[in-house]
């Protein structure tokens, strides 16, 4: 069986008064992160993740943010595009591993949520999907509350 994996990073700037999405759920905060599009870091990285095992570049390169058609779009419509490309080149998604590094909010309550959210985008089942939340500890920008980020690997099977 031929395979392979790749991995995603996302990072964005904490702005007041802007939606806090992830995985295509929005999740009750006074703060979001800033972007082009809707910022959402999972469906990012998650992005970068399946375009790298693919060896297709990355988001940016096929959604640049300089581009006023990406603006304001919702993620997961990224996410669903670059699925049909590497299905288009022939392969499947194994299965996915999301980390979101953020001090607050707690994401615990909101991760099932996420990852139904996410298989139903991804047409995967539920346990190929994993979503787990980290803080730093109060160490740097993160910890001083400028940003959030999040990391993805993702296994891709030829078809």
């Amino acid at each position: 069986m031929k395979i392979r994996v790749g991995q995603g990073y996302d990072v964005h700037r904490w702005v007041e008064g802007r939606p806090f999405i992830l995985g295509g759920v929005e999740i009750p905060s006074d703060f979001g992160p800033m972007g082009h599009s809707d910022a959402d870091l999972v469906c990012h990285a998650l992005c970068d993740a399946l375009l790298g095992a693919a060896n297709m570049r990355n988001i940016g390169y096929h959604f640049s943010d300089k581009d006023p058609m990406w603006k304001g779009v919702a993620s997961t419509l990224l996410l669903k595009k670059v699925l049909e490309m590497i299905r288009e080149k022939g392969w499947e998604v194994g299965n996915v591993d999301v980390t979101v590094v953020l001090d607050q909010p707690k994401l615990n309550p909101h991760i099932p949520s996420i990852k139904e959210n996410l298989a139903s985008v991804m047409d995967l089942d539920v346990d190929q999907i994993s979503v787990k939340a980290t803080t730093s500890e109060g160490l740097g920008f993160v910890g001083r509350k400028e940003g959030i980020s999040a990391m993805a690997v993702a296994l891709i099977q030829a078809k």
